[in-house]
């Protein structure tokens, strides 16, 4: 994914596998009005403009990254609370990546192009994924 654009990387709070993302998003784009997934995060990023520009959001599963979505718009959104925060409105399509060790951290994170990890080739329907942990211990090491 290289390019002059800019992708986010962020912590896939709650779900321990890509498919545990998948249903959840899938679960909720009904009662959406246009039927996209989305982040909704306190911050705007600055690079806005980069982002938009083909980048991606890349989800951090117990260690590693292992898919990403593309980032599609930024929409403005008010809490109840009044306060407005930015809608991170997502590609439906969640692609899997290869396994990248990250640490943990809160909110979310640039990630240039050049550092992005290889999407993977479609899997074949009847392959299983290896659990996120053995992903991320072999990533660690350098296995791909």
């Amino acid at each position: 994914m290289a390019g002059g654009h800019v992708n986010l990387v962020k912590l896939c709070v709650g779900a321990d596998r890509v498919e545990d993302l998948i249903d959840w998003q899938t679960a909720r784009r009904a009662a959406l009005p246009d039927g996209l997934p989305r982040h909704v995060t306190r911050m705007w990023p600055k690079r806005a403009a980069d982002l938009l520009d083909g980048g991606s959001l890349y989800w951090v599963f117990k260690g590693a990254i292992l898919a990403r979505q593309r980032v599609l718009r930024l929409d403005e959104v008010i809490g109840e609370d009044g306060v407005s925060r930015c809608a991170i409105v997502l590609d439906p399509e969640v692609i899997r990546t290869e396994a990248v060790p990250r640490r943990p951290f809160q909110g979310w994170r640039y990630l240039e192009a050049d550092d992005a990890p290889r999407d993977l080739p479609a899997a074949r329907p009847d392959e299983d994924d290896l659990p996120p942990q053995l992903m991320a211990a072999l990533a660690e090491i350098g296995v791909r």
